[in-house]
């Protein structure tokens, strides 16, 4: 598989969308402004349509009759599980935490630095959904089970997300509002959800699976891109004095979240390696650990905290760093295949 043209350089798409947001915010406040205006609970209505339109695409993807598969082969199962419900979002705390309130004291202020803390966790709490179909392509991971290991996850994170995301931010001392979490849930994942497996069930039973997969996933292929281009547009013009006003953060914050991906990556990658798993398992076990659903983290971001506009900043960093640092690890991925055991059988997906 190759990557797209808007995935490759998705990182240079985000800092322009970046620049054109504050740019707006600064020389035409009066359309965030205006913008702004449109909201429900506290939820900005043309955000979340945007929302909508990242993740729906994605959720298309998803195939959750292949979850029947999961007694075949559940090694790398249990790999991706574990690291991603039971290890990852705890180091993410763990390296947040340390950098923000430790080796930033000096430079980020406590408000700020509580804030990118929040957006951190909610990172942290959202493995990656469909991007990570790509990196597997790229590595030549088994793509049925890579969508074994998506589909999942997405039943997990309808179970787990809310319960960590509130556990973390309690224990750093931030309030949780946690109806508006388990709302956000409902509205960022099990709504689309349902709407994409329903749309896929009807779809395959009116004109066939060959007609789904070829022809109408890919009209969403650039959807998705554009709908977070959009939404980041649209968030940087409502942060522009923020952003304006601590224009190093964005680095700063993107340190933790660099050494957090790397780390993520080994601990699933040289778990597949211990257990003697394919490269062909382990390289999509390693990328879905990595990397994070952070369409999801920033939405929830602009739910729970639409005041505190810093904690969605942290989550959009985030997407800043993830296509250039999963590239790495493809590379890494790559040469090191030698390593492991020959490619597995396949699973079927039916």
């Amino acid at each position: 598989m190759k990557i797209g043209f808007f995935e490759k350089y998705l990182t240079i798409f985000v800092l322009v969308c970046m620049a054109i947001g504050v740019g707006i915010g600064y020389f035409i406040p009066g359309v965030p402004q205006f913008l702004s205006r449109f909201e429900i609970a506290s939820v900005n209505i043309p955000i979340g349509f945007l929302i909508w339109v990242m993740i729906y695409p994605m959720m298309l993807k998803i195939d959750f009759a292949a979850v029947k598969n999961v007694g075949k082969n559940p090694k790398g199962l249990f790999i991706t599980w574990i690291t991603n419900w039971v290890i990852k979002p705890f180091t993410m705390f763990g390296i947040a935490y340390f950098f923000f309130m430790v080796v930033f004291k000096s430079i980020i202020p406590l408000d700020l630095a509580n804030d990118y803390l929040a957006g951190a966790v909610l990172l942290g709490a959202a493995p990656c959904t469909a991007m990570v179909f790509v990196w597997s392509g790229l590595t030549k991971g088994n793509p049925a089970y890579t969508l074994v290991q998506v589909a999942t996850n997405d039943l997990i994170i309808l179970v787990l997300f809310a319960p960590i995301v509130g556990l973390l931010l309690g224990v750093s001392g931030i309030s949780v509002p946690w109806a508006t979490l388990f709302l956000s849930v409902f509205l960022f994942v099990v709504i689309p959800l349902v709407a994409a497996s329903l749309t896929r069930y009807f779809l395959i039973k009116k004109k066939g699976k060959d007609y789904y997969n070829q022809v109408f996933i890919p009209k969403f292929s650039t959807v998705t891109i554009s709908g977070l281009l959009l939404t980041l547009i649209l968030i940087f013009s409502l942060q522009s004095d923020l952003i304006l006003s601590n224009p190093q953060h964005i680095v700063l914050i993107a340190i933790p979240l660099i050494i957090q991906t790397f780390l993520i990556f080994f601990i699933a990658y040289g778990g597949a390696k211990a257990l003697k798993l394919s490269h062909d398992i382990a390289a999509p076990a390693g990328m879905i650990g990595a990397s994070n659903f952070f369409e999801l983290a920033v939405a929830v971001a602009i739910a729970l905290f639409p005041l505190n506009p810093a904690v969605a900043l942290a989550t959009i960093v985030g997407v800043l760093t993830e296509v250039p640092v999963m590239l790495i690890l493809v590379k890494i991925a790559n040469k090191t295949k030698k390593y492991f055991p020959p490619s597995s059988t396949p699973i079927e997906v039916m």
